[in-house]
């Protein structure tokens, strides 16, 4: 019994304690039985404070939509690429269309034209066509008064005017005449000329460092030799390595081949001779001759 009663003897202000203990447990508990936490105002979705912050959510939503859509420039839709054509909402077989088109040197010079050619539809044609930007004279050729009342016929691109079709008399402004040609390449042409004394055949023009076949082409179409340049020629018996190294076509080991080759036959008695030489470039032998001969 002592041993009980050790662990229920309390002084009096341990009991005070207790008591006050349970006093507070009393009164939280009552608290949360008894107490009211629920609000009585109520939110209403329909008020018109929440239907404008609906409205200016969706109002930066749709901003924020077109921001992030590819933006479309003016632009001239004679010069539409397959993916420009894409971003217009064109199809693959609308951009061929225009693509075969231009092919000819053709432009089209307004939006009807612009769909007689490609196909596409009225709703696709109000939405782009607003953006296309034809040539200053063009704009003033379809609103001029004869213009009215009839639909514009295709315009094939001017031609520039060139003093001369000689491609060995032709000047650097006549080269950029054409398509592709610009200041360094008609600079470079010009250049390469002189280095080789005039254009004696065509395809040399091809040779020009950096120059496309297809621009070369377009060089060729419009100019011809008309007349070959008189070259100074040089005797390959008698020329010294120095000299000979400046042929164009005649590279240090090349020179070095056909001296080798004329101290061993003493002296080339024609000058067709030089196939003789061991892995001599023959497609290069036409060129070669022409500033050589052999006496």
């Amino acid at each position: 019994m002592k041993i009980l009663k050790s662990h229920f003897w309390y002084h009096k202000s341990q009991r005070n304690g207790i008591f006050f203990l349970i006093l507070l447990i009393l009164i939280v508990q009552s608290v949360i039985v008894f107490g009211n936490f629920s609000s009585d105002d109520k939110i209403d979705i329909n008020s018109k404070q929440v239907l404008a912050f609906h409205q200016q959510i969706d109002s930066l939503r749709t901003i924020e939509i077109e921001n992030r859509k590819p933006k479309i420039y003016p632009f001239n839709p004679n010069y539409i690429t397959d993916s420009k054509g894409e971003q217009l909402g064109m199809s693959i077989k609308e951009i061929d269309r225009l693509l075969t088109f231009r092919k000819t040197n053709k432009f089209v010079n307004s939006k009807i034209e612009f769909q007689k050619v490609t196909l596409i539809s009225d709703s696709l044609l109000n939405k782009i066509a607003p953006y296309f930007k034809f040539p200053d004279w063009v704009v003033k050729q379809n609103s001029s008064p004869s213009s009215s009342g009839r639909n514009q016929t295709y315009y094939k691109k001017k031609e520039k005017k060139v003093s001369t079709t000689d491609i060995n008399k032709a000047t650097a402004q006549d080269f950029r005449t054409i398509s592709g040609i610009g200041a360094a390449f008609s600079e470079r042409i010009v250049n390469y000329r002189t280095k080789l004394q005039g254009f004696s055949i065509e395809d040399q023009l091809k040779e020009v460092w950096g120059l496309d076949i297809e621009v070369a082409n377009k060089v060729l179409s419009k100019f011809k030799i008309v007349e070959k340049p008189i070259i100074n020629k040089i005797n390959v018996n008698t020329a010294s390595f120095k000299a000979l190294l400046k042929n164009p076509y005649i590279d240090y080991s090349l020179c070095k081949k056909i001296f080798e080759y004329r101290d061993e036959v003493a002296e080339l008695q024609n000058i067709s001779e030089l196939k003789n030489i061991i892995d001599f470039p023959l497609d290069k032998y036409d060129r070669i001759v022409l500033y050589l001969m052999a006496e």
